[in-house]
């Protein structure tokens, strides 16, 4: 195990902390003005499964424990489960859908992803920070709309919702960034 400052602990990292491990769910920078930052981490216990907020300040150390990262490429869902194949071995895994959150609103066939093991057993999965994906649903086009503050929503193929400038359209591929849930931009087809 390594000791990571609390500001480089990312989404994904399995870390030791009340002597358990945990894996990182989320992480949000808070800069309160002249304060200094507080680094909030939304943790699950990878042994009772239980999800726990915490925070720390910038300055506080935590372990992080040797993970295997392997290349996976997401193939289906079967009910409950998400089948991978390793991109080395060709073998297959399926994972449950509480061991992949809210993530698989992104999950589209073919989406290249990192599966994380600790000590044989998959942890956690890593996608990649944005994904190209279709959107099936959204309310006409406005004319003459340009880049303004103004969003309306868009259901994409996967099924996710996410707000997207007035000039995309039905039948649009869009990039959208996985870690925020928020449209970036038009993809370059």
């Amino acid at each position: 195990m390594s000791e990571l400052q609390a500001t480089e602990i990312r989404k994904g990292h399995v870390v030791k902390w009340e002597g358990s491990l945990w894996t990182v769910v989320n992480v949000d920078h808070i800069t309160p003005g002249n304060w200094r930052a507080i680094i909030q981490i939304k943790l699950r216990n990878l042994n009772t499964g239980v999800a726990k907020e915490q925070r720390f300040s910038s300055s506080d150390k935590l372990e992080q424990a040797f993970i295997e990262p392997h290349d996976y490429e997401y193939l289906y869902q079967n009910g409950d489960t998400y089948v991978f194949m390793n991109q080395e071995n060709f073998e297959q895994i399926e994972l449950h859908k509480d061991l992949l959150g809210d993530d698989v609103k992104w999950l589209k066939e073919n989406l290249p992803v990192k599966i994380n093991f600790l000590e044989g057993r998959a942890i956690s999965v890593e996608l990649p920070f944005t994904v190209e994906l279709n959107v099936v649903r959204t309310e006409p086009a406005l004319k003459g709309a340009t880049i303004t503050n103004v969003y309306k929503p868009a259901t994409l193929e996967t099924g996710a919702v996410v707000q997207v400038p007035p000039f995309i359209t039905e039948g649009e591929t869009i990039r959208v960034d996985t870690r925020e849930g928020k449209y970036l931009e038009r993809a370059n087809k």
